[in-house]
């Protein structure tokens, strides 16, 4: 989808190539080499762009050769796997899912590139490296497996005209959580009066699909006191009674939610782009998704795109801020890549301050920095609504690491819907959210004793 006129795309892309002129690589090669890279289709094409760009400005200024490949984020998952299972494995790819990072770095399937991560880590947030900084159980000690250079969590998505319609300002919701989110069951109430029978309050994921269920029951588990959920040393704590009651807390309200017709029936069978799609319909009034993808994939419907409010998390029940679960996507290089240097050095140039900030920026800004400094020193993150809604969320504001990044168990964990199997339980099945959260417990408990972490 092309959003952006030929000018400023031109415009962007020599900002790319003025960066990579300035910004030299670290390896000083006596003949030229070549690295294979394989690197994720982006959401917006002009995200693809902005990785071409990338790769020839760090060409031009090596002498080194980038033999790249884009390729869609499903047929990724399954070239990575059959890549490092068969040993045959390129010399770069990133953490698809996100979570693959720690499982493989348990594994000792990746190389560890703490000289890479050094080069900038002054600049990048204490997530982004907690994101990146793994066990690898064959060497029982942590060590940084990936690098970094975006960062991502879930802000709230919603329809100003709609809240409007119900009769309500933007001004009228409610800070505080469970308040927060009661607020849009009510504009369903007042829309469906109007004879609205089609749009609903709530579009949370309730389904055992995707990525999409385990972020939001993640971020339910925080804003209710679960964060203690894993410690950074990666032990469970299923044993501390506040953990506890939060996980029942997160499994009742949106199955309540549901049951009650506040979201979507379809919902419980959702994939992670019909949320978007149900949004962007207006049959939703509010959805808590992740990035600001939402919002680019109609930037060229300028009355629309207006029409959205992005916002941050809303406080605790008791008033106190939740901090944002976020995770980073990193470059890896996996054990058996033949071109080490090259690879380091393409990621040295990559996460330099001034080449990341021209590529996220010539990509939309849907995907933001993992260094603050990025953000601050550039008005252009804070000139649009969406985009400084979600950098003040995700990046200045407070954050956390994904439960995975401190012990891989959670990995599988994620990977199974534990968690939203709980919330199916209860929907489909009338199981009550204690019952539902005790064979959750189980199954977490046995994943976890898979991953001793001394």
């Amino acid at each position: 989808m092309r959003r952006m006129t030929r000018r400023s795309l031109l415009r962007a892309s020599a900002g790319v190539v003025a960066a990579g002129t300035l910004a030299r690589p670290y390896v000083s090669n006596a003949a030229a080499k070549t690295a294979t890279v394989w690197w994720v289709q982006g959401f917006a094409q002009e995200e693809d762009i902005a990785f071409k760009k990338i790769v020839d400005a760090y060409q031009k200024a090596s002498g080194n050769t980038i033999d790249d490949s884009i390729i869609p984020y499903a047929p990724m998952r399954q070239k990575i796997v059959s890549a490092v299972t068969s040993g045959e494995v390129p010399d770069v790819f990133q953490n698809t899912p996100v979570e693959i990072i720690a499982l493989w770095a348990w594994d000792d399937k990746l190389l560890d590139v703490t000289d890479v991560v050094e080069t900038q880590r002054k600049e990048y947030t204490e997530t982004a490296l907690l994101t990146a900084y793994c066990y690898n159980n064959a060497q029982k000690k942590r060590s940084y497996y990936g690098v970094p250079f975006t960062t991502a969590g879930l802000p709230n998505h919603i329809w100003k005209p709609l809240v409007e319609k119900a009769g309500y300002k933007m001004e009228d919701i409610p800070k505080t959580w469970d308040a927060y989110y009661d607020f849009f069951k009510e504009v369903q109430k007042k829309l469906r009066a109007q004879g609205m029978r089609n749009v609903y309050g709530v579009g949370w994921q309730l389904t055992t699909n995707g990525n999409d269920p385990n972020n939001i029951f993640n971020y339910l588990l925080i804003a209710y006191g679960g964060i203690g959920l894993v410690s950074k040393d990666g032990k469970l704590h299923l044993d501390d009674p506040a953990v506890k009651a939060a996980v029942i807390k997160a499994l009742e309200y949106p199955t309540t939610a549901y049951k009650e017709g506040f979201v979507p029936p379809g919902a419980i069978n959702w994939n992670d782009a019909d949320d978007n799609n149900a949004f962007h319909a207006k049959q939703i009034v509010m959805d808590l998704d992740g990035t600001i993808s939402t919002e680019v994939a109609i930037i060229k419907n300028k009355q629309d795109y207006d029409d959205i409010v992005v916002q941050g998390l809303p406080l605790s029940n008791e008033g106190k801020p939740v901090p944002s679960q976020v995770s980073s996507l990193c470059g890896l290089i996996p054990k058996g890549a033949k071109n080490v240097d090259v690879a380091k050095d393409f990621l040295k140039f990559l996460i330099q301050p001034e080449v990341c900030n021209e590529y996220l920026k010539t990509g939309l800004g849907r995907n933001i920095p993992a260094m603050a400094s990025i953000a601050k020193n550039d008005p252009w993150w804070s000139a649009d609504p969406h985009r400084k809604a979600y950098v003040d969320q995700c990046l200045l504001g407070p954050t956390v690491a994904e439960f995975w990044a401190y012990n891989p168990a959670y990995a599988q964990v994620r990977n199974e819907h534990t968690w939203s199997v709980a919330w199916a339980a209860i929907m489909k099945d009338g199981a009550t959210p204690q019952a539902a959260a005790e064979k959750a417990f189980k199954r977490v408990e046995e994943i976890f004793a898979k991953y001793p972490i001394g």
